[in-house]
């Protein structure tokens, strides 16, 4: 089955890749605002859709239409995308030696709308000021939800995950894998 991919992340295509998918990336750009009371599981639902649905309005042949988003969300307040090293610096001093929750929500249209959610918990051991300026002088940070890539060299900090590593890096395989069985099937 081949599909398209409304979003513009390396690590999501990797995914699929890494599961065999026949897909072809639509350029997409909505707006991911948080409002700041919007509960964390109904935004992340959100925008996965929106990408989905401006996803599928690019489209011009009868392939479903997958999109996701992924957030951080330490305490009930979503730590958004670094955008430069003091923002990556300041989310992993909040992350440094508690838990927090990753939640991933996978949408696909074609016939019809579905999303699923993935919810992971992602323990990081206590961060020296060190490691986190060098952690964030490597640029990986930039671009990621909380500041960090789970698949990267921020993996030295996760001192458990509870869920789906897949979830964590931004697309959810076992949820992914569902949403395109269902659809295979209609």
């Amino acid at each position: 089955m081949k599909i398209y991919l409304a979003s513009r992340s390396p690590r999501r295509s990797e995914l699929l890749n890494q599961i065999g998918m026949d897909f072809e990336i639509v350029d997409i750009d909505i707006d991911e605002s948080w409002n700041g009371k919007e509960k964390p599981e109904l935004y992340v639902r959100r925008i996965a859709l929106e990408k989905a649905r401006a996803g599928n309005a690019f489209s011009d042949e009868d392939y479903p239409v997958l999109a996701a988003d992924t957030a951080v969300v330490l305490e009930k307040e979503i730590l958004g995308k670094a955008e430069n090293k003091k923002d990556a610096e300041t989310m992993l001093k909040k992350l440094s030696g508690k838990t927090h929750t990753v939640l991933s929500a996978v949408s696909l249209i074609h016939s019809e709308e579905k999303t699923l959610l993935s919810t992971s918990k992602v323990t990081f051991k206590e961060l020296s000021l060190s490691e986190i300026i060098d952690y964030c002088g490597t640029d990986e940070p930039i671009g990621k939800a909380g500041g960090y890539a789970i698949q990267g060299k921020a993996a030295v900090f996760i001192k458990r995950l509870e869920g789906s590593y897949s979830g964590v890096m931004g697309l959810p395989l076992y949820e992914t894998m569902n949403l395109l069985l269902q659809t295979s099937k209609t």
